[in-house]
């Protein structure tokens, strides 16, 4: 982990945003959060995260300052700094009840790797802090995330009810 509470992977840097950028970001004014973070939020990004999911992270962050590494990342690439897409947890374990991760990469770097290393990288950073145990949960359609836990050698549990309504599966890798 860098200094700043990045993961850094062989082509990535995950980014822990600021709170400033959460609330940015949460307002819609992405260039500000640009200026902040010193990376650019491009349309993609904020398409891809909604008020409820900023706020959700941007109330984590501040319940747990001194733990902020459990909220979501900007994933960078290390050889251009081009935002790929998000990752992170789903919230400190604490409110959660298990560290379970999550990720999105956009459009134009789908298949590519990438979710796969940034899953890897948020996998190792949860093991260093003690962790037995990563959940991850998939929508059944989602062939490319599916691909992903099974590469990296999640296990199916039980199939998880109706979230936002549709069905995910619930995965899990013992570490």
């Amino acid at each position: 982990m860098a200094n700043d509470g990045s993961i850094e992977t062989p082509r990535l840097r995950l980014v822990l945003l600021q709170s400033t950028s959460l609330a940015l970001l949460r307002a819609r004014d992405a260039q500000a959060a640009s200026r902040v973070e010193g990376f650019s939020f491009s349309d993609d990004f904020l398409d891809t995260v909604n008020d409820l999911f900023l706020a959700r992270n941007l109330e984590g962050r501040q319940k747990w300052p001194s733990d902020p590494g459990w909220f979501v990342r900007a994933i960078v690439r290390k050889s251009d700094g081009e935002v790929l897409g998000h990752c992170g947890f789903h919230g400190a374990p604490q409110d959660v009840g298990r560290a379970e991760i999550g990720y999105t990469i956009f459009a134009p770097y789908r298949r590519r790797g990438y979710a796969a290393e940034s899953a890897q990288g948020l996998v190792e950073w949860a093991r260093g802090q003690g962790t037995s145990v990563v959940f991850a949960t998939v929508a059944p359609n989602n062939i490319g995330s599916l691909g992903v836990v099974h590469r990296l050698g999640f296990h199916q549990t039980l199939p998880q009810g109706p979230r936002a309504n549709h069905e995910e599966f619930v995965f899990e890798l013992a570490l």
